[in-house]
């Protein structure tokens, strides 16, 4: 092949245009493209997470360590977490891999007494069971399916 284009080449001739070269050149032009793209995500990700970096902040390693932001020192990327009350661990600024958020934990109102805790459903029943003799009962858990099988 290197014949044919040295060979064209010597006598001044010109070669035809090959279509898989244009398809070469646009995949690799692609590659650049998206390896560029993905560069440009990755620092503007940096960049949030840097932002959203203070003293205070729960963080998660990329380890899987959690703890507390305790001091952060920029000029040699150190950062001090407080992982247990009076534990403290020093990492390097990029090994923090995300900033977590402190959720809120629903408000529960629990009640005083426990008459609230049963539905008005089983109120009702519970009070018509009181008045039925025991044939009533095992008849009724019978036809529901709950009673003894004989």
């Amino acid at each position: 092949m290197t014949e044919n284009v040295l060979a064209q080449a010597a006598e001044g001739g010109k070669a035809a245009f090959d279509p898989t070269m244009l398809i070469m050149l646009a995949a690799f032009g692609l590659l650049i493209f998206m390896m560029m793209r993905g560069r440009k995500k990755a620092a503007k990700a940096q960049e949030q997470l840097r932002s959203n970096l203070a003293v205070g902040a729960e963080v998660m390693t990329q380890f899987g360590l959690f703890g507390t932001v305790h001091s952060i020192d920029t000029d040699e990327n150190k950062i001090v977490l407080e992982v247990a009350p009076g534990s403290f661990v020093t990492v390097h600024s990029q090994v923090v891999a995300k900033v977590v958020a402190a959720e809120e934990a629903p408000s529960v109102e629990i009640p005083d007494d426990a008459s609230s805790l049963t539905s008005a459903a089983s109120a009702d029943e519970a009070a018509g069971s009181e008045n039925e003799t025991p044939e009533e009962t095992l008849r009724r858990l019978n036809n529901e399916g709950n009673g003894p099988k004989a």
